[in-house]
């Protein structure tokens, strides 16, 4: 199976997704007078050089141009709000051909596995995968197991969650790091030929993150989707360079620091 934009996901075999999703599904409160601003995140992605931009359907149709913009679009087909209580459920929000107008190169989607919802999100999942993928296009799975009574923070639960995305045809997984070294390489190992990239997750220890990225990255994955310990950093293109030196170069996280402090 040829997929078109799949070569632009990756440099070297690697991956930096810049997440901006984040409105929808926490609302305004990560956000300041800077980050808030679509454009002012589009431009640090593209100026970075970066895999790729990830952004719901509204945000793209309103401020992201395919034909002027340089940075690969992917756009998040389902979402929810923090507002809604109970068991996660996220539905499609945006259609395949809606996402591929707006200059989509590739798509993503969260499933829960572990909700009550679970179904509803398979189906939607794998009705996705069947059309992007007929039209060449690369979709990325969110595979955050949650519900009652699942621990998705454990090594066997993390591992599960990559199996998932592989047995549901997704191109890439993006799940969590447990700092279980040698469990996330189990679960590397289970995601097969599905490339693994780690949540960035809420804004952190500079250190701390860069710490956290380099292990993921020697225990398997090619790369991370992150958003808010990047643009809610004080400097966040310094930030972004030193997340470059990790994933791309191959870089210590103390080399790392140097270039996001000098």
């Amino acid at each position: 199976m040829k997929l078109s934009g799949l070569d632009k996901l990756t440099t070297n075999g690697k991956s930096i997704f810049l997440a901006y999703d984040q409105g929808l599904e926490h609302g305004p409160v990560d956000f300041n007078l800077s980050n808030i601003d679509p454009g002012f995140v589009i431009r640090l992605a593209e100026r970075a050089r970066i895999n790729g931009i990830i952004l719901h359907h509204g945000v793209a149709e309103k401020y992201f141009d395919a034909k002027r913009h340089r940075v690969p679009l992917i756009i998040k087909l389902n979402g929810k709000t923090r507002l809604r209580q109970g068991e996660p459920c996220s539905y499609q929000v945006c259609s395949v051909d809606r996402a591929l107008r707006l200059g989509a190169l590739a798509l993503g989607y969260t499933i829960y596995p572990g909700s009550e919802y679970e179904p509803v999100m398979l189906r939607e999942f794998g009705a996705i995968v069947e059309k992007a993928h007929r039209l060449g296009v690369p979709v990325i799975a969110w595979v955050y197991p949650r519900g009652s009574g699942v621990d998705e923070y454990s090594t066997d639960t993390i591992a599960y969650a990559a199996r998932i995305a592989l047995e549901l045809g997704a191109d890439f997984a993006k799940i969590h790091y447990n700092r279980d070294f040698e469990g996330f390489k189990w679960a590397c190992k289970a995601a097969g030929n599905t490339k693994v990239v780690v949540v960035g997750g809420p804004k952190t220890n500079d250190y701390e993150f860069l710490c956290y990225l380099r292990e993921a990255i020697d225990a398997g994955a090619v790369g991370t989707a992150v958003g808010r310990n990047v643009w809610q950093h004080e400097n966040p293109a310094k930030m972004l360079a030193a997340i470059k030196e990790i994933v791309y170069k191959n870089k210590t996280p103390e080399q790392a620091i140097k270039k996001l402090n000098g």
